[in-house]
């Protein structure tokens, strides 16, 4: 019982990876599933499409690594946050497709819950803004119009859970309805302060809490599953992004990741300190062990590696991303071209559903490389705006018990490190040292990891972080007056876009 497998549930597919005890990826399975628009605004997926991707990419994964059951010392789940999912207990059906993180079409009950004043409340208990992103309202919207819902409900006949849960009770066969604290605290129905589902916003959002699994830690007995022929204990589970808070081996107060894919995802751990934040991110839980809760601040981007598709697709001024490196080498040093990637609104520290793209400092001499180096300097200049914010944060007086822990190098993962120039000019921007890791599957090492520690075969956090492996470090190289004269340039052009 040497290896771990880790099962990756994300938003348009499902990998199973199964790692061997050093956390070496030996073998990777991965499967596409549908997704489901059924209005404007609204996001779907099949749970069942779902449930038979990760068996399917499960079983192919040990046997490409030429393993049993009996050689997987446990199972670790990472999985989409935010995804809403209602089932029947005797029969493990799932009422009606998975509401989506991404879906909007609780916009309005949102807007009606912030104009009657919970906000702050809801803000103070779980960390989080009322939004239709986070599952509360989602779980609600099912319980309304689908028929039946909300009596057998009542009844104690269905369960709620995230993807982790709906995959642990299908891996159970029933036995298990579980989640973990991350997952939990991205429900709007979970106070992190006092880690326990919150009586008072359930019965504000109309949820029995019969509903409701129980609450673990990441690193738990989650059950058993006898998916691959012989019983496999499920050891470890995380949402996405504190997962790969994990995979960075973030385990102390000021440690910060940034995971760049379509969007970016940035945590700072905090430590014991739960952050208010006065900047708009959220405040959330990083990680549980061993009883112990571990809070974060996380902002989020909306368009990071997007605005290299969009030069692709929407402009054709690229065939592949690739290409985008060369471009921004051969620039024009001496324009400052400013790309707002707002296409979808602009998210932290703004928050600014209306505001849309915007491109400023245009010349007769701009051309597609000076277009193609604007667009990865805006991912730069948005994780400053990003850490500029959690700064201001542990400045103030919410933060005053981390003292200087201040974020002082970024670990970074995702399609878009693979740049060099992207990652100079990151560290260039925030004027710290940026560390891309050997493996960037950081995601999905993380859930390895809890897994592994759990089995025993693996080492603790401490163990885990000295193994951390550094593939490059960029170290800041721009002058500071450079630096902030372009970051001047930056705001100015964010000002010019915002619509209020």
């Amino acid at each position: 019982m040497s290896h771990v497998l880790a099962i990756d549930q994300g938003t348009t597919s499902s990998r199973a990876i199964v790692f061997d005890a050093a956390l070496s990826p030996v073998a990777t399975a991965q499967e596409e599933f549908t997704q489901h628009f059924p209005r404007s605004g609204w996001v779907e997926h099949d749970p069942a499409e779902i449930w038979d991707s990760v068996a399917r990419t499960c079983r192919a994964a040990v046997k490409k690594a030429g393993l049993a059951a009996g050689d997987i010392a446990g199972i670790g789940i990472t999985n989409q946050r935010e995804t809403t999912l209602l089932w029947d207990r005797a029969t493990g059906e799932a009422l009606h497709n998975a509401i989506v993180w991404q879906d909007r079409r609780t916009a309005g009950t949102c807007a009606r819950l912030r104009e009657a004043g919970h906000e702050a409340m809801i803000r103070a208990r779980t960390g989080l803004l009322i939004d239709p992103y986070f599952s509360a309202t989602k779980l609600a919207w099912l319980l309304d119009n689908v028929e039946g819902a909300r009596a057998r409900a009542e009844a104690g006949e269905l369960a709620f859970g995230t993807v982790d849960s709906y995959l642990i009770w299908k891996l159970t066969d029933g036995a298990a309805h579980v989640t973990d604290a991350t997952n939990a605290a991205r429900t709007m129905l979970y106070n992190i302060a006092d880690d326990r589902w919150d009586t008072e916003i359930c019965e504000l959002m109309g949820i029995p809490m019969s509903l409701l699994p129980e609450v673990k830690d990441c690193a738990d007995a989650f059950g058993t599953t006898r998916l691959l022929g012989d019983e496999i204990p499920i050891l470890g589970v995380a949402g996405d992004q504190q997962a790969a808070t994990l995979g960075q081996a973030c385990f102390s107060p000021g440690m910060a990741k940034s995971t760049y894919g379509t969007g970016c995802f940035a945590l700072l751990n905090t430590g014991e300190t739960m952050v208010a934040s006065d900047n708009r991110l959220l405040t959330t839980i990083a990680y549980r062990l061993d009883g112990r809760t571990t809070y974060a601040l996380e902002g989020s981007i909306f368009v990071a590696g997007a605005v290299v598709q969009w030069l692709r697709d929407g402009l054709g001024i690229v065939a592949a991303a690739s290409e985008t490196q060369a471009m921004a080498e051969r620039a024009d040093p001496h324009q400052r071209l400013f790309l707002v990637p707002a296409f979808t609104g602009l998210g932290a520290p703004y928050w600014d559903a209306e505001a849309r793209g915007a491109l400023f400092g245009l010349t007769r001499g701009t051309g597609p490389d000076e277009m193609a180096r604007a667009a990865l300097e805006s991912v730069g200049y948005q994780t400053r705006d990003l850490m500029e914010a959690m700064a201001a944060d542990i400045r103030g007086a919410a933060g005053a018990a981390l003292g200087d822990a201040a974020v002082q190098t970024l670990r970074v993962d995702g399609g878009m490190t693979a740049s060099d120039w992207t990652m100079q000019f990151l560290a260039d921007i925030l004027g710290a040292p940026v560390d891309r890791p050997k493996v960037l599957e950081t995601t999905a090492l993380g859930a390895a990891w809890l897994a592994g520690w759990k089995a025993g075969i693996c080492p603790g956090p401490e163990g885990f972080a000295e193994s951390w492996a550094l593939d490059r470090r960029f170290e800041p190289e721009m002058p500071e007056e450079e630096r902030e004269e372009r970051y001047a340039g930056w705001k100015d052009a964010v000002r010019r876009t915002l619509t209020s």
